[in-house]
């Protein structure tokens, strides 16, 4: 009990400290647009896909941890709960989701047949988690695989035993023991111990062979004023890794979304700084976004909308997975942000 009061202490403190800060603009850093990567874990996983359907044109890869099918939730808090992280109301319907698809592309509300058609995809899942059944993570890749051009040559599924929900990292003596999570247990950051280089897999699977990650760094982890961009259930921070070469523009993005209970308001910047992204892009001239969701009485983990709470208040049928979903909009906003000229 009194370590949880001097945790919470201690958070509420640090978040104090932020209160009052300035925070600089997100930079506009002349992205190259043709090679952007969306990963995202748990409902960062969700939110990851919903914008690769979304907006498939403007994404080379999707790299999917801990999550279930698109659009699984169909709008309803229920449905998440009930089939989308345990699956007690039976397995996702892949059929209906594909018709919900169709009916989206027909209304232009998603990207097109042969824009999704050209994506790569990444999915990962552990054999332990208790929190979105691995079950889910199968369905997903059997939903990419139908609307892959080639599932055999664009779609990698890996399936880890011994290893909860989460997102593991390889530590390297690097991360503070205290930000880490037991691999099989998860919970705590999120980041789980378990010796793998998801990241570094993840990004070699969408771009193909990398340069390693060097031993120094001198990339900035900028925090940033998320406000311009933030819708409902969004943040006012957010941040982004730039490496030095990248301040000149040219290079290309990846996006990494957060779980829950992983914001900047729980963890602080930890997954931000020690996802394993950040090695990697700095080695291969890729800027990193750390978009950044908040906590509500709607949303106390500060998830991702991937069911439909950022709308459902005036919104029958939410569209929070189509072009027309606020924080879709939103992280689409700070894309193109990020693709416009360096200013002189």
């Amino acid at each position: 009990m009194k370590r949880s009061v001097a945790l919470a202490a201690g958070l509420l403190l640090a978040l104090g400290a932020h209160a009052d800060e300035r925070l600089p603009e997100l930079p506009q850093l002349g992205i190259e647009p043709g090679s952007t990567s969306v990963i995202g874990v748990s409902s960062g996983g969700y939110m990851a896909t919903q914008l690769a359907v979304a907006w498939p044109e403007r994404f080379h890869g999707l790299a999917v941890l801990a999550a279930g099918p698109w659009s699984c939730a169909q709008g309803g808090l229920g449905q998440a709960l009930g089939q989308c992280m345990a699956t007690r109301r039976g397995p996702p319907d892949l059929a209906s989701l594909d018709l919900r698809l169709r009916e989206y592309q027909a209304q232009e509300l998603v990207g097109e047949a042969d824009a999704l058609a050209g994506l790569r995809a990444y999915v990962w899942h552990g054999e332990e988690d208790r929190v979105v059944a691995p079950a889910l993570g199968v369905a997903l890749a059997e939903q990419l695989s139908g609307w892959l051009a080639s599932p055999d040559e664009q779609l990698k599924v890996v399936r880890s035993p011994d290893v909860g929900h989460g997102w593991p990292i390889q530590s390297d003596g690097q991360v503070p023991p205290s930000q880490l999570a037991q691999c099989r247990s998860g919970g705590g950051t999120h980041l789980l111990a378990c010796d793998m280089d998801v990241a570094g897999e993840a990004l070699t699977w969408l771009h193909g062979e990398l340069e390693p990650p060097g031993e120094s760094s001198s990339a900035e982890l900028l925090r940033f004023d998320q406000t311009p961009f933030a819708t409902r259930g969004m943040g006012k921070a957010g941040y982004v890794l730039i490496p030095e070469s990248c301040k000149t523009g040219g290079c290309n993005l990846t996006v990494a979304l957060h779980g829950c209970g992983m914001t900047e308001e729980h963890i602080e910047d930890t997954f931000s700084r020690y996802s394993g992204l950040n090695a990697w892009a700095e080695a291969n001239q890729r800027v990193v976004l750390y978009p950044q969701a908040t906590t509500s009485l709607a949303n106390p983990q500060g998830c991702w909308d991937w069911w439909g709470f950022a709308e459902s208040t005036w919104q029958l049928d939410p569209l929070h997975d189509t072009r027309e979903g606020v924080q879709v909009r939103a992280l689409i906003a700070m894309i193109e942000w990020l693709e416009q000229p360096i200013e002189e």
